[in-house]
């Protein structure tokens, strides 16, 4: 269930399936012999954290934490960190502003299809440092499918054309501080919890 804050800026709301923080895991694949990303991994499994957050504003905040993992699921070591800014206009026309934790910054279009909570981007600029893997363009693909956020990501560099690079599937994480606040003023706590005659406290 797609849930809209009542302080969600209105232009906002087409956006509104984004909002919250979501944790996951999905599949990274090196694009190009230069690309520096991940220090040399060639493939590996990744989890991932993102959060898209707002303040009353005209824009949604992005940040995204992707994560090498091993064999067993534990973290290894950090792959890539993005910040960034989200908005949308009356004709479903998305931007968002990114920044990378490589040293680049990119500028994305896209379009939130119609009737469904799906978004394709594609970069339209891009700013690199002198520090940067070489990297000419991507698109990316984000929908929420039965309550998941999945994504998937192509890129290009001078030498090697579009292709997937990162895919995910991330499930939303319940605020505990929501989920507080919405229990009931009288509920007992502790082993009151409990009534004297062992059945459970039903509020």
């Amino acid at each position: 269930m797609i849930e809209i804050p009542s302080d969600l800026n209105p232009s906002l709301v087409p956006l509104a399936f984004l909002l919250g923080r979501w944790e996951g895991a999905g599949v990274y694949a090196r694009v190009g012999d230069t690309d520096a990303q991940a220090a040399g991994v060639e493939k590996c499994n990744f989890g991932q954290e993102v959060v898209f957050s707002h303040d009353g504003r005209d824009f949604l905040e992005y940040t995204s934490h992707t994560w090498v993992l091993d064999e067993e699921g534990k973290k290894v070591a950090p792959l890539e960190t993005e910040t960034g800014f989200w908005r949308v206009d009356a004709d479903r026309k998305v931007e968002v502003v990114m920044t990378r934790d490589q040293g680049v910054v990119e500028i994305w279009y896209g379009e939130l299809a119609d009737q469904k909570p799906q978004i394709d981007l594609a970069t339209d600029a891009i700013a690199r440092t002198a520090a940067a893997s070489p990297y000419s363009g991507g698109k990316r693909l984000y929908g929420y499918v039965k309550g998941d956020l999945m994504w998937v990501g192509e890129k290009s560099t001078p030498e090697v054309p579009l292709r997937p690079y990162m895919s995910a599937q991330l499930k939303k994480v319940t605020d505990l501080k929501e989920w507080a606040e919405s229990l009931p003023d009288d509920m007992p706590d502790g082993i009151a919890f409990f009534r004297p005659d062992g059945t459970p406290y039903e509020g």
